[in-house]
């Protein structure tokens, strides 16, 4: 089957990152950090090129972000991506980034559509359920195995005690997770071909905002540790009920 497939892509800082804000604390300093293409969206892609590969099907990335994102695109393009869209603004929130890649889908009908299950850096997995509601199509996350037999795809996930499977009808929505597919590496061909990739940029439709961070802050630093002497748990026990509160 030729199949048509859009896959949503973040741009995220490198775990290694040290993270810190300005701005009084409102606005995340991305001076000095690298970025990276999401490592849950790179799944996603490399199913999609994986379902595509020898039947002339075509695989779109599309990323909500600023010129600064177009990197990590290129990036996509060299790992195999046929083309790609960049929606002109920053990604606000889950909802803004959803609510952009739901017009363009609209636009252009796409036979399966794939996001990470969530990015690295915010960790809110809600971009393809959203994504689901506002196409009015199936939307499942968190998946571990995809398959597509004709217009059916089957979808694999883990719940609690054992695993689910699922048949759904083409077209639909799936959040990626290990397991669907490893990662690949762009070769010297895949990177000289990602220069001349098509890449579209798209202004953001206008959409009302329901979010507004008011303010990042880092965990506390760990505290020190405090050793008991093993013949005395008399000690242990008060320490875990009146400063731990644990009991």
């Amino acid at each position: 089957m030729m199949m048509k497939i859009l896959v949503c892509i973040s741009n995220v800082p490198d775990t290694t990152t040290k993270i810190t804000f300005t701005d009084n604390n409102t606005q995340f300093n991305t001076s000095g950090v690298q970025f990276i293409l999401n490592p849950y969206d790179e799944i996603a892609l490399a199913r999609a090129i994986e379902l595509t590969e020898g039947n002339g099907g075509s695989v779109t990335v599309i990323n909500v972000g600023s010129t600064d994102t177009e990197p990590t695109i290129r990036k996509a393009l060299a790992i195999g991506a046929t083309d790609a869209i960049r929606i002109n603004a920053p990604a606000h929130d889950a909802w803004f980034v959803a609510y952009q890649v739901a017009q363009y889908a609209k636009q252009n009908a796409f036979d399966l559509i794939l996001t990470g299950r969530e990015s690295i850096d915010y960790n809110g997995a809600k971009v393809a359920g959203m994504l689901g509601e506002l196409l009015d199509l199936p939307s499942v996350s968190v998946i571990k195995k995809l398959d597509i037999n004709g217009s059916e795809a089957t979808v694999e996930r883990e719940i609690e005690g054992g695993k689910e499977v699922l048949t759904i009808p083409l077209p639909f929505v799936a959040g990626t997770a290990e397991g669907v597919a490893e990662p690949k590496i762009p070769n010297m061909r895949g990177i000289m071909s990602a220069r001349t990739k098509p890449l579209t940029v798209v202004e953001p439709a206008e959409v009302k905002t329901f979010s507004e961070v008011l303010s990042y802050e880092t965990p506390a630093p760990r505290g020190q540790v405090k050793l008991v002497d093993a013949g005395d748990p008399a000690k242990l026990v008060d320490l875990l009920h009146s400063e731990a509160k644990v009991i």
